[in-house]
């Protein structure tokens, strides 16, 4: 890759460290793909990691912006905050410390969106998906609203998940991919 290519850096959890799937079928690997048959010159960097939450994102970020200089920050992280039932706050304080520490250093960020299953309550659930816009808005990131639209939110939705009920298979991953990639490509404009 030439001086000056874009350099997409995906912070996540599970759901982007191909959890369960064959290597190369996640999501950010077709991102690569995509990007190629687009012929976008970029070059992403995935450095997802099954059960991170944000705060763990938080640690790892200054380290990850130091060796990669990213031009595009994906952060993909909250699920498994809200999974293990930790305080809103920490997860938003985290969320919105992640986005600007990117943009301090020179990125534009992506925030991927996660929702929870409706036994968390309403009022939980409600606060929870609506965080991620409230940090998109204040710091003026990219937003994808629920990274699993269309796949967690279907009438029987079991068929598009492993058998955890928690990682989408391999057929889920375009779908995935295609939540992400209108709103990563304005950034990449």
């Amino acid at each position: 890759m030439a001086a000056g290519t874009p350099v997409i850096l995906v912070v996540g959890d599970s759901l982007s460290a191909e959890y369960g799937l064959k290597r190369g079928t996640g999501w950010v690997a077709l991102l690569e793909q995509r990007l190629a048959r687009e012929k976008i010159a970029a070059r992403v960097v995935n450095a997802s990691i099954s059960g991170d939450t944000t705060s763990g994102g938080r640690s790892r970020l200054p380290a990850l912006l130091q060796q990669h200089k990213p031009t595009h920050v994906v952060l993909e992280l909250g699920g498994n905050d809200a999974l293990r039932g930790l305080p809103l706050s920490g997860t938003e304080q985290n969320l919105a410390w992640m986005t600007e520490a990117a943009q301090k250093a020179g990125a534009r960020v992506l925030l991927v969106g996660m929702q929870v299953p409706p036994n968390y309550g309403t009022d939980y659930a409600n606060r929870f998906s609506g965080l991620f816009a409230k940090v998109a808005k204040e710091r003026k990131a990219g937003l994808v609203p629920f990274l699993l639209a269309g796949v967690g939110d279907l009438a029987d939705a079991t068929a598009l998940f492993q058998s955890d009920g928690i990682h989408p298979k391999a057929e889920a991953q375009p779908r995935m991919l295609e939540n992400v990639w209108p709103e990563l490509k304005k950034l990449l404009r």
